[in-house]
């Protein structure tokens, strides 16, 4: 009766006492004896579903998912807001829909991503979409610009972080006090805590200023100041980590990174032409850690930083007073021998690459000689005097 069973399992001979011989017994029967085996096994099958009913199909649409991608149909239902973040790879926006459950699974949008060559267009932003769409709904929805909710907002170079935080206000009714609130942790909106390091052995103060990457930012709806903060601090750690900053000033200049940013925002405020960035860091180096003989800064744009930080107007060099331009409390006084405390403002991305690939040159004075903001350059006073002359024929000052 066992041999009608047979299920096709071939069942290794014995040999003397009763040890097993690997080897094959022969089949016995023609066809009809096929039929029976391949019966039984179909009947044993259904048994054995039968035996463990629902796990079964629970485990057979699991092992389903890895042959077949599981997706929604259609377009979807009802209305979601999503924001797809600056840097974000096709990966990141996938966890971000189907966190949203606007798609049904990571790999149904990436198939249909890469189906569509237009997919690398999706931009960084906020996107109005629908609820349980299919993967290729999904991308078409996000490469439709009336989909995306603009709320952008440009941070121009040099901007300081008091009146970076008049335009946020402007833009997104957030109050002043509020962004200044936020940015009394700076390390809370995400600056490490390696950054305030010093090199010069002067007192570390913690500032935003520096921090603030300037760019064009879609503001998300709801945002808050310390979310819209976090946005450019992160903005500006991801362009700082693509350029090796960091190692680089360190490894080649010899000073600590945020001393190097300082001199960054230094140069941001003071070069009149971008051609200009890398020689006015090379100037601010040289005055406080070469051979200047104050081995201070004298720049008049500290000054500005300054009172701008208490409340007061701005002034062109001609009309700041003696006692402005030599403040003894004013910790960003031209005078003081060493670098200044923060950052004056924030830097774009070209004055952090002066500040960081910086031309040779024993450069000290600089002054601008033409009305595109081209500045002449000089080792000696006395040069100097030659390009002020220069600069005055020219009429710039």
């Amino acid at each position: 009766m066992i041999d009608d069973l047979d299920l096709g399992f071939d069942e290794p001979e014995r040999g003397e006492k009763g040890r097993h011989r690997r080897g094959f017994r022969k089949r016995k029967g023609g066809s009809g004896g096929g039929r029976g085996k391949t019966f039984l096994a179909l009947l044993m099958a259904l048994l054995l579903l039968g035996g463990i009913g629902g796990g079964a199909f629970y485990g057979f649409d699991r092992i389903q998912n890895y042959f077949v991608t599981p997706d929604y149909d259609g377009g979807g239902a009802g209305e979601i807001t999503v924001e797809i973040k600056s840097g974000a790879l096709l990966a990141d926006m996938a966890d971000a829909l189907v966190a949203a459950d606007v798609v049904k699974s990571q790999k149904a949008f990436i198939e249909a991503a890469e189906a569509n060559s237009r997919s690398k267009n999706i931009q960084p932003g906020t996107y109005k979409l629908r609820k349980q769409m299919s993967g290729a709904s999904a991308v078409t929805a996000m490469l439709d610009l009336k989909n995306k909710i603009v709320n952008g907002l440009t941070i121009p170079e040099g901007r300081t972080s008091f009146n970076i935080y008049k335009l946020l206000s402007e833009k997104t009714k957030i109050p002043v006090k509020d962004f200044q609130a936020a940015a009394k942790d700076p390390e809370g909106l995400g600056v490490p805590d390696w950054w305030f390091k010093r090199a010069d052995g002067k007192k570390v103060v913690k500032s935003v200023e520096g921090f603030l990457f300037p760019d064009t930012y879609e503001i998300p709806p709801k945002s808050t100041a310390e979310s819209i903060l976090k946005l450019m601090v992160n903005r500006f750690l991801s362009v700082t980590g693509e350029m090796k900053f960091a190692d680089r000033v360190q490894e080649e200049r010899k000073v600590s990174p945020y001393e190097a940013l300082i001199v960054a925002s230094l140069a941001q405020a003071e070069a009149g032409n971008k051609d200009d960035l890398g020689k006015v860091a090379r100037v601010a180096y040289n005055r406080v850690y070469g051979e200047f003989p104050c081995n201070c800064l004298e720049m008049d744009v500290t000054v500005n930083y300054y009172l701008e930080s208490i409340g007061k107007p701005t002034k062109s060099s001609k009309q700041m007073t003696a006692a402005e331009l030599d403040d003894p409390k004013n910790p960003y006084n031209r005078k003081l021998p060493g670098m200044i405390p923060t950052p004056i403002n924030n830097p774009g991305k070209q004055a952090l690459e002066g500040a960081m690939d910086t031309p040779t040159g024993k450069w000290l004075y600089f002054v601008a000689i033409d009305k595109e903001g081209h500045s002449e350059f000089a080792e000696t006073y006395e040069q100097h005097k030659r390009n002020e002359n220069k600069a005055k024929e020219a009429g710039i000052i």
